[in-house]
């Protein structure tokens, strides 16, 4: 399997600018994280007028949607009490955070970071992180 180019820290800001610019399209003041493929920080914005919480939940997104590899907001029923995933969020060592607005990064179907965006309704940050992802190919 050819090599796939891993996402790079010029990749990581391109992503929270373009972040912060959909984020201000809809009002919304908040924290954008970026990880590279093993979890490791690639990037973090916070908004001076963000809740400081929202630099957590950001984080917290991005690392659940790169340790499952899927939108946090398909994620969501599998922790209900009934659902598949239940007891996951308190499974592990590093918290999962199970609200929309974590998106995992692809480059040529291979899974290379993730991002993960909070401070505003949990769809809002979803439709933020989609908007970033879009605006540079990372599908």
């Amino acid at each position: 399997m050819p090599a796939v180019r891993p996402l790079t820290t010029g990749d990581a800001e391109a992503l929270i600018e373009a972040a912060v610019r959909a984020a201000d399209d809809v009002g919304v003041r908040g924290s954008v994280t970026v990880l590279d493929a093993g979890g490791h920080l690639l990037a973090f914005r916070r908004d001076d007028a963000a809740v400081l919480i929202s630099g957590e939940t950001s984080t917290r997104k991005a690392y659940t949607a790169l340790q499952l590899d899927a939108p946090t907001a398909d994620l969501v029923d599998l922790v209900r009490p009934d659902g598949l995933f239940h007891t996951l969020p308190t499974a592990l060592d590093r918290p999962l955070l199970f609200l929309a607005g974590g998106v995992p990064l692809h480059r040529d179907g291979r899974l290379i970071g993730a991002i993960g965006v909070g401070g505003g309704a949990p769809e809002q940050d979803h439709r933020i992180a989609g908007a970033a992802i879009a605006e540079l190919g990372l599908a």
